[in-house]
Protein backbone atom coordinates (compact mmCIF):
# COMPACT_ATOMS: atom_id res chain seq x y z
CA UNK A 1 0.00 0.00 0.00
CA UNK A 2 2.83 2.13 1.12
CA UNK A 3 4.08 2.30 -2.56
CA UNK A 4 0.96 4.13 -3.69
CA UNK A 5 2.31 7.40 -2.12
CA UNK A 6 4.78 9.38 -0.39
CA UNK A 7 5.45 8.57 3.40
CA UNK A 8 4.38 12.16 5.22
CA UNK A 9 8.01 13.49 6.73
CA UNK A 10 6.22 17.29 6.71
CA UNK A 11 6.95 18.65 9.80
CA UNK A 12 3.55 18.69 12.36
CA UNK A 13 3.17 22.48 12.28
CA UNK A 14 5.43 25.63 10.61
CA UNK A 15 4.02 29.15 11.97
CA UNK A 16 4.26 31.55 9.13
CA UNK A 17 6.39 34.22 9.90
CA UNK A 18 5.61 37.93 10.31
CA UNK A 19 4.29 39.86 7.16
CA UNK A 20 7.38 42.42 7.51
CA UNK A 21 10.10 39.62 7.68
CA UNK A 22 12.37 39.55 5.02
CA UNK A 23 11.60 36.10 2.77
CA UNK A 24 14.39 33.35 2.22
CA UNK A 25 15.90 33.73 -1.81
CA UNK A 26 15.30 31.04 -3.88
CA UNK A 27 18.71 29.57 -3.43
CA UNK A 28 17.99 29.11 0.71
CA UNK A 29 14.87 27.04 -0.37
CA UNK A 30 16.06 24.92 -3.41
CA UNK A 31 18.18 22.78 -0.95
CA UNK A 32 15.65 21.34 1.09
CA UNK A 33 12.95 19.84 -1.14
CA UNK A 34 11.72 17.12 0.87
CA UNK A 35 11.21 19.11 4.26
CA UNK A 36 10.15 22.30 2.82
CA UNK A 37 9.66 24.31 6.69
CA UNK A 38 11.58 27.56 4.93
CA UNK A 39 9.12 27.46 2.17
CA UNK A 40 6.24 27.20 4.61
CA UNK A 41 7.32 29.87 6.80
CA UNK A 42 7.23 32.42 4.07
CA UNK A 43 4.96 35.07 5.03
CA UNK A 44 1.17 34.77 3.16
CA UNK A 45 1.87 37.31 0.78
CA UNK A 46 5.56 36.31 -0.39
CA UNK A 47 4.26 32.60 -0.43
CA UNK A 48 1.32 33.19 -2.58
CA UNK A 49 3.25 35.45 -5.14
CA UNK A 50 5.67 32.15 -5.70
CA UNK A 51 2.43 30.21 -6.24
CA UNK A 52 1.08 32.73 -7.95
CA UNK A 53 4.25 32.82 -10.53
CA UNK A 54 4.25 28.81 -10.57
CA UNK A 55 0.39 29.24 -11.99
CA UNK A 56 0.79 31.45 -14.31
CA UNK A 57 4.03 29.23 -15.78
CA UNK A 58 1.90 26.15 -15.57
CA UNK A 59 -0.55 27.93 -17.38
CA UNK A 60 1.60 28.71 -20.36
CA UNK A 61 2.55 25.02 -20.78
CA UNK A 62 -0.56 23.43 -20.30
CA UNK A 63 -2.10 25.82 -22.96
CA UNK A 64 1.12 24.32 -25.18
CA UNK A 65 0.28 20.97 -24.76
CA UNK A 66 -3.59 21.10 -24.77
CA UNK A 67 -4.13 23.60 -27.39
CA UNK A 68 -1.29 25.03 -29.58
CA UNK A 69 0.19 22.57 -30.67
CA UNK A 70 -3.03 20.44 -31.16
CA UNK A 71 -3.33 23.48 -33.59
CA UNK A 72 -6.49 24.59 -31.74
CA UNK A 73 -8.88 21.33 -32.64
CA UNK A 74 -8.39 18.91 -29.95
CA UNK A 75 -9.58 15.60 -29.75
CA UNK A 76 -11.00 15.55 -26.23
CA UNK A 77 -13.40 18.41 -25.31
CA UNK A 78 -14.29 17.58 -21.97
CA UNK A 79 -13.27 19.30 -18.88
CA UNK A 80 -12.03 16.35 -16.45
CA UNK A 81 -9.19 15.40 -19.53
CA UNK A 82 -9.91 17.95 -22.60
CA UNK A 83 -9.58 20.94 -23.75
CA UNK A 84 -12.25 22.45 -21.57
CA UNK A 85 -9.96 22.12 -18.89
CA UNK A 86 -7.23 24.38 -20.18
CA UNK A 87 -10.53 27.05 -20.68
CA UNK A 88 -11.05 26.47 -17.09
CA UNK A 89 -7.70 26.46 -16.01
CA UNK A 90 -7.50 29.94 -18.06
CA UNK A 91 -10.71 31.73 -16.67
CA UNK A 92 -9.27 31.12 -13.43
CA UNK A 93 -6.19 32.38 -14.67
CA UNK A 94 -8.73 35.54 -15.62
CA UNK A 95 -10.02 35.94 -12.04
CA UNK A 96 -6.57 35.76 -10.36
CA UNK A 97 -4.44 38.37 -12.52
CA UNK A 98 -7.23 40.76 -14.39
CA UNK A 99 -5.70 39.27 -17.73
CA UNK A 100 -7.98 39.78 -20.62
CA UNK A 101 -5.62 37.29 -23.09
CA UNK A 102 -6.68 34.75 -20.44
CA UNK A 103 -10.64 35.53 -20.70
CA UNK A 104 -10.09 35.58 -24.84
CA UNK A 105 -8.44 32.51 -24.48
CA UNK A 106 -11.08 30.44 -22.43
CA UNK A 107 -13.75 31.82 -24.92
CA UNK A 108 -11.96 30.65 -28.03
CA UNK A 109 -11.22 27.68 -26.73
CA UNK A 110 -14.74 26.94 -25.24
CA UNK A 111 -16.06 28.17 -29.07
CA UNK A 112 -14.05 25.05 -30.42
CA UNK A 113 -15.12 22.55 -27.63
CA UNK A 114 -19.02 23.85 -28.46
CA UNK A 115 -18.20 22.45 -32.01
CA UNK A 116 -16.22 19.06 -31.06
CA UNK A 117 -19.45 18.61 -28.98
CA UNK A 118 -22.39 19.32 -31.19
CA UNK A 119 -23.41 15.88 -31.84
CA UNK A 120 -22.20 14.13 -28.30
CA UNK A 121 -25.24 12.52 -26.07
CA UNK A 122 -22.91 13.24 -22.70
CA UNK A 123 -24.50 16.04 -20.66
CA UNK A 124 -22.36 16.51 -17.33
CA UNK A 125 -20.82 19.34 -16.48
CA UNK A 126 -17.11 17.45 -16.09
CA UNK A 127 -17.39 14.94 -19.56
CA UNK A 128 -20.68 16.75 -21.24
CA UNK A 129 -21.96 19.34 -23.54
CA UNK A 130 -23.05 20.96 -19.94
CA UNK A 131 -19.87 21.96 -19.10
CA UNK A 132 -18.98 23.01 -22.38
CA UNK A 133 -22.54 25.51 -22.45
CA UNK A 134 -22.26 26.35 -18.81
CA UNK A 135 -18.70 27.20 -19.18
CA UNK A 136 -19.11 29.17 -22.14
CA UNK A 137 -22.22 31.17 -20.76
CA UNK A 138 -20.22 32.54 -18.06
CA UNK A 139 -17.28 33.52 -19.17
CA UNK A 140 -19.24 35.52 -21.81
CA UNK A 141 -20.77 37.25 -18.90
CA UNK A 142 -17.29 38.20 -17.63
CA UNK A 143 -16.56 39.45 -21.07
CA UNK A 144 -19.91 41.48 -21.25
CA UNK A 145 -20.91 39.77 -24.03
CA UNK A 146 -24.82 39.47 -23.41
CA UNK A 147 -25.60 37.74 -26.86
CA UNK A 148 -23.68 34.95 -26.37
CA UNK A 149 -24.70 34.30 -22.98
CA UNK A 150 -28.16 34.11 -24.35
CA UNK A 151 -26.64 31.59 -27.36
CA UNK A 152 -24.89 29.62 -24.53
CA UNK A 153 -27.68 29.05 -22.04
CA UNK A 154 -30.34 28.50 -25.27
CA UNK A 155 -27.86 25.63 -26.29
CA UNK A 156 -27.61 24.52 -22.48
CA UNK A 157 -31.38 24.45 -22.24
CA UNK A 158 -31.83 22.53 -25.35
CA UNK A 159 -29.80 19.51 -23.70
CA UNK A 160 -31.89 16.30 -23.60
CA UNK A 161 -30.95 13.76 -20.91
CA UNK A 162 -31.43 10.08 -22.44
CA UNK A 163 -33.44 8.12 -20.56
CA UNK A 164 -30.51 5.61 -19.58
CA UNK A 165 -28.79 8.17 -18.31
CA UNK A 166 -26.79 6.93 -15.39
CA UNK A 167 -27.09 9.44 -11.94
CA UNK A 168 -23.04 9.49 -11.38
CA UNK A 169 -21.35 13.01 -11.81
CA UNK A 170 -19.05 12.67 -13.92
CA UNK A 171 -21.06 11.29 -16.88
CA UNK A 172 -24.46 10.92 -15.24
CA UNK A 173 -27.92 13.13 -13.82
CA UNK A 174 -25.73 14.29 -10.61
CA UNK A 175 -23.15 15.46 -13.38
CA UNK A 176 -26.00 17.53 -15.48
CA UNK A 177 -27.32 19.30 -11.56
CA UNK A 178 -24.01 20.22 -11.33
CA UNK A 179 -23.66 22.54 -14.35
CA UNK A 180 -27.05 23.88 -13.42
CA UNK A 181 -25.85 25.37 -9.77
CA UNK A 182 -22.78 26.39 -11.17
CA UNK A 183 -24.77 28.58 -13.92
CA UNK A 184 -27.26 29.55 -11.00
CA UNK A 185 -24.36 30.36 -9.03
CA UNK A 186 -22.60 32.52 -11.66
CA UNK A 187 -25.01 33.66 -14.21
CA UNK A 188 -27.85 34.46 -11.78
CA UNK A 189 -30.00 32.59 -9.05
CA UNK A 190 -32.88 31.41 -11.70
CA UNK A 191 -31.58 30.74 -14.72
CA UNK A 192 -32.16 27.27 -14.47
CA UNK A 193 -35.47 26.86 -13.11
CA UNK A 194 -36.25 25.06 -9.99
CA UNK A 195 -38.61 22.97 -12.20
CA UNK A 196 -36.30 21.62 -14.80
CA UNK A 197 -33.84 20.41 -11.94
CA UNK A 198 -36.61 19.51 -9.45
CA UNK A 199 -37.42 17.18 -12.44
CA UNK A 200 -33.94 15.60 -12.76
CA UNK A 201 -33.92 15.20 -8.76
CA UNK A 202 -36.80 13.62 -8.61
CA UNK A 203 -35.55 10.76 -11.15
CA UNK A 204 -32.11 10.78 -9.01
CA UNK A 205 -33.93 9.82 -5.73
CA UNK A 206 -36.29 7.09 -7.47
CA UNK A 207 -33.71 5.18 -8.80
CA UNK A 208 -31.88 5.31 -5.61
CA UNK A 209 -34.59 4.36 -3.52
CA UNK A 210 -35.40 1.14 -5.80
CA UNK A 211 -31.55 0.37 -5.82
CA UNK A 212 -31.69 0.82 -1.80
CA UNK A 213 -34.90 -0.65 -0.62
CA UNK A 214 -33.36 -3.91 -0.02
CA UNK A 215 -30.30 -2.95 1.57
CA UNK A 216 -28.91 -1.34 4.48
CA UNK A 217 -28.72 2.11 2.88
CA UNK A 218 -31.57 4.52 1.73
CA UNK A 219 -30.10 5.30 -1.32
CA UNK A 220 -28.48 3.44 -3.40
CA UNK A 221 -26.63 4.30 -7.20
CA UNK A 222 -24.79 1.60 -9.70
CA UNK A 223 -22.03 2.10 -12.65
CA UNK A 224 -21.32 -0.17 -14.92
CA UNK A 225 -22.33 -2.67 -12.53
CA UNK A 226 -20.83 -1.90 -9.27
CA UNK A 227 -22.20 0.19 -6.41
CA UNK A 228 -19.92 2.87 -6.40
CA UNK A 229 -18.92 4.86 -2.91
CA UNK A 230 -16.65 7.73 -4.42
CA UNK A 231 -16.98 11.38 -5.80
CA UNK A 232 -16.73 10.44 -9.38
CA UNK A 233 -19.25 7.55 -9.76
CA UNK A 234 -20.85 7.18 -6.54
CA UNK A 235 -22.73 7.62 -3.57
CA UNK A 236 -20.17 10.72 -2.53
CA UNK A 237 -20.53 12.49 -5.62
CA UNK A 238 -24.33 12.00 -6.10
CA UNK A 239 -25.34 13.20 -2.33
CA UNK A 240 -22.87 16.21 -2.68
CA UNK A 241 -24.83 17.27 -5.66
CA UNK A 242 -28.29 16.36 -3.77
CA UNK A 243 -27.21 18.45 -0.79
CA UNK A 244 -27.08 22.05 -2.94
CA UNK A 245 -30.90 21.06 -3.49
CA UNK A 246 -33.83 21.94 -2.23
CA UNK A 247 -35.01 18.57 -0.78
CA UNK A 248 -38.42 17.41 0.57
CA UNK A 249 -37.95 16.26 4.65
CA UNK A 250 -38.12 12.07 3.77
CA UNK A 251 -35.17 13.15 1.05
CA UNK A 252 -32.99 15.19 3.53
CA UNK A 253 -33.21 11.83 5.83
CA UNK A 254 -32.77 9.67 2.96
CA UNK A 255 -29.32 11.63 2.28
CA UNK A 256 -27.92 11.52 5.57
CA UNK A 257 -28.63 8.50 7.02
CA UNK A 258 -26.77 7.09 3.84
CA UNK A 259 -24.02 9.37 4.61
CA UNK A 260 -24.59 7.92 7.84
CA UNK A 261 -24.21 4.25 6.56
CA UNK A 262 -20.91 5.17 4.92
CA UNK A 263 -19.60 6.11 8.09
CA UNK A 264 -20.52 3.42 9.64
CA UNK A 265 -19.19 0.84 7.09
CA UNK A 266 -16.13 2.50 6.92
CA UNK A 267 -12.81 0.81 6.79
CA UNK A 268 -11.10 1.09 10.53
CA UNK A 269 -8.20 3.16 9.10
CA UNK A 270 -10.75 5.70 8.87
CA UNK A 271 -10.77 4.92 4.72
CA UNK A 272 -14.15 4.75 2.92
CA UNK A 273 -14.57 1.91 0.51
CA UNK A 274 -14.38 2.53 -3.01
CA UNK A 275 -17.26 0.26 -3.91
CA UNK A 276 -19.92 -1.87 -2.24
CA UNK A 277 -18.12 -5.03 -0.99
CA UNK A 278 -14.65 -3.90 -2.03
CA UNK A 279 -12.52 -4.51 1.27
CA UNK A 280 -9.60 -3.05 -0.88
CA UNK A 281 -8.41 -0.09 1.50
CA UNK A 282 -5.93 1.02 -0.87
CA UNK A 283 -7.21 4.26 -2.95
CA UNK A 284 -7.28 7.83 -0.93
CA UNK A 285 -8.35 9.44 -3.79
CA UNK A 286 -10.97 11.82 -4.67
CA UNK A 287 -12.58 9.68 -7.13
CA UNK A 288 -12.09 6.59 -5.09
CA UNK A 289 -11.57 6.72 -1.09
CA UNK A 290 -11.03 9.48 1.94
CA UNK A 291 -10.72 12.81 -0.07
CA UNK A 292 -14.05 13.06 -2.08
CA UNK A 293 -16.02 11.54 0.75
CA UNK A 294 -14.25 13.79 3.31
CA UNK A 295 -15.58 16.76 1.04
CA UNK A 296 -19.11 15.53 1.16
CA UNK A 297 -19.15 15.57 4.54
CA UNK A 298 -17.65 18.59 5.07
CA UNK A 299 -20.50 19.55 3.08
CA UNK A 300 -23.16 17.70 5.50
CA UNK A 301 -21.98 19.54 8.36
CA UNK A 302 -22.15 22.95 6.94
CA UNK A 303 -25.46 21.70 5.32
CA UNK A 304 -27.09 20.00 8.38
CA UNK A 305 -25.14 21.35 11.01
CA UNK A 306 -24.50 17.92 12.39
CA UNK A 307 -21.16 16.84 14.67
CA UNK A 308 -21.68 13.35 13.35
CA UNK A 309 -20.84 14.55 10.43
CA UNK A 310 -18.32 17.28 11.03
CA UNK A 311 -16.25 14.38 12.93
CA UNK A 312 -16.62 11.84 10.07
CA UNK A 313 -14.87 14.90 8.06
CA UNK A 314 -12.29 15.53 10.23
CA UNK A 315 -11.35 11.43 10.94
CA UNK A 316 -10.98 11.43 6.80
CA UNK A 317 -9.01 14.47 6.83
CA UNK A 318 -6.47 12.30 8.90
CA UNK A 319 -6.73 9.33 6.71
CA UNK A 320 -5.90 11.98 3.65
CA UNK A 321 -2.84 14.07 5.82
CA UNK A 322 -1.03 10.33 6.20
CA UNK A 323 -1.64 8.49 3.26
CA UNK A 324 -2.68 11.31 0.83
CA UNK A 325 0.61 12.15 -0.12
CA UNK A 326 -0.05 10.58 -3.84
CA UNK A 327 2.74 9.85 -6.08
CA UNK A 328 -0.09 11.43 -8.37
CA UNK A 329 0.12 15.26 -9.33
CA UNK A 330 -3.81 15.44 -10.30
CA UNK A 331 -7.00 16.64 -9.09
CA UNK A 332 -8.63 13.32 -9.40
CA UNK A 333 -5.93 10.83 -8.17
CA UNK A 334 -3.10 12.61 -6.86
CA UNK A 335 -1.85 15.81 -4.78
CA UNK A 336 -3.48 18.48 -5.81
CA UNK A 337 -6.94 17.05 -5.38
CA UNK A 338 -6.50 15.78 -2.17
CA UNK A 339 -5.35 19.41 -0.67
CA UNK A 340 -8.62 20.75 -1.35
CA UNK A 341 -9.75 18.47 1.57
CA UNK A 342 -7.29 20.52 3.98
CA UNK A 343 -8.78 24.36 2.51
CA UNK A 344 -11.93 22.77 3.11
CA UNK A 345 -11.69 22.00 6.45
CA UNK A 346 -9.92 24.91 7.19
CA UNK A 347 -12.88 27.30 5.78
CA UNK A 348 -15.22 24.80 7.70
CA UNK A 349 -13.06 25.01 11.42
CA UNK A 350 -10.78 28.27 11.21
CA UNK A 351 -8.24 26.33 12.70
CA UNK A 352 -5.10 27.11 11.09
CA UNK A 353 -3.59 23.63 11.24
CA UNK A 354 -5.76 22.52 8.30
CA UNK A 355 -4.44 25.52 6.48
CA UNK A 356 -0.98 24.69 7.54
CA UNK A 357 -1.57 20.97 5.93
CA UNK A 358 -2.71 22.80 2.30
CA UNK A 359 0.30 24.98 2.68
CA UNK A 360 2.20 22.04 3.26
CA UNK A 361 0.98 19.49 0.29
CA UNK A 362 1.41 22.62 -1.67
CA UNK A 363 4.53 22.90 -0.87
CA UNK A 364 5.41 19.70 -1.21
CA UNK A 365 4.40 19.43 -5.13
CA UNK A 366 5.56 23.47 -5.86
CA UNK A 367 9.17 21.82 -4.84
CA UNK A 368 9.32 18.38 -6.17
CA UNK A 369 6.23 17.50 -8.83
CA UNK A 370 8.68 18.75 -11.59
CA UNK A 371 11.73 16.68 -10.37
CA UNK A 372 9.78 13.31 -9.33
CA UNK A 373 8.00 13.73 -12.67
CA UNK A 374 11.51 13.51 -14.50
CA UNK A 375 12.68 10.81 -12.63
CA UNK A 376 9.79 8.66 -13.39
CA UNK A 377 8.71 8.74 -9.44
CA UNK A 378 5.91 10.39 -9.53
CA UNK A 379 3.01 10.29 -12.51
CA UNK A 380 1.44 12.99 -14.67
CA UNK A 381 -1.05 11.40 -15.90
CA UNK A 382 -2.14 9.57 -18.98
CA UNK A 383 -2.92 13.26 -20.23
CA UNK A 384 -0.44 15.29 -18.56
CA UNK A 385 -1.38 18.50 -18.90
CA UNK A 386 -4.92 18.09 -18.20
CA UNK A 387 -7.45 19.27 -15.65
CA UNK A 388 -8.58 16.09 -13.62
CA UNK A 389 -5.21 14.07 -14.48
CA UNK A 390 -2.38 16.38 -15.09
CA UNK A 391 -0.57 19.56 -14.65
CA UNK A 392 -3.48 21.37 -15.45
CA UNK A 393 -5.51 20.83 -11.68
CA UNK A 394 -1.93 21.30 -9.89
CA UNK A 395 -1.62 24.63 -11.90
CA UNK A 396 -5.25 25.46 -10.65
CA UNK A 397 -4.94 24.83 -6.88
CA UNK A 398 -1.51 27.21 -6.64
CA UNK A 399 -3.88 30.07 -8.39
CA UNK A 400 -6.22 28.91 -5.66
CA UNK A 401 -3.53 29.00 -2.73
CA UNK A 402 -3.33 32.80 -3.31
CA UNK A 403 -7.03 33.45 -1.54
CA UNK A 404 -7.31 30.08 0.77
CA UNK A 405 -10.44 30.90 2.38
CA UNK A 406 -12.51 31.23 -1.09
CA UNK A 407 -10.50 27.87 -2.77
CA UNK A 408 -13.07 25.45 -3.88
CA UNK A 409 -12.25 22.51 -5.10
CA UNK A 410 -12.92 22.87 -8.88
CA UNK A 411 -16.22 21.29 -10.50
CA UNK A 412 -17.24 19.76 -7.29
CA UNK A 413 -17.53 22.32 -4.54
CA UNK A 414 -19.43 25.63 -5.68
Amino acid sequence: MADRFFPNQMPHFVAEAPADELAPSDSDIAGDPLTPSKLLSLPHAALSARFIQTALDLKETVVRGMWTLSERYPQDYTLYTGALGTAFLALKSYVVSNNENDLKLCSEIVRACETLSGDSRRVSFLCGRAGVCALGAVAAKLANDGRLVDHYLEKFKHIKLPSDLPNELLYGRAGFLWACLFLNKHICQHTISKTIMRAVVDEVIKAGRQLGKNGKSPLMYEWHGKKYWGAAHGLAGIMHVLMNMELKPDEVEDVKNTLRYMIKNRFPSGNFHSSEGNDSDKLVHWCHGAPGVALTLIKAAEVFGDSEFLQAALDAGEVVWNRGLLKRVGICHGISGNTYVFLSLYRLTGDPVYLYRAKAFACFLHQNAQMLISEGKMQSGDRPFSMFEGIGGMAYLFFDMNEPSAARFPAYEL
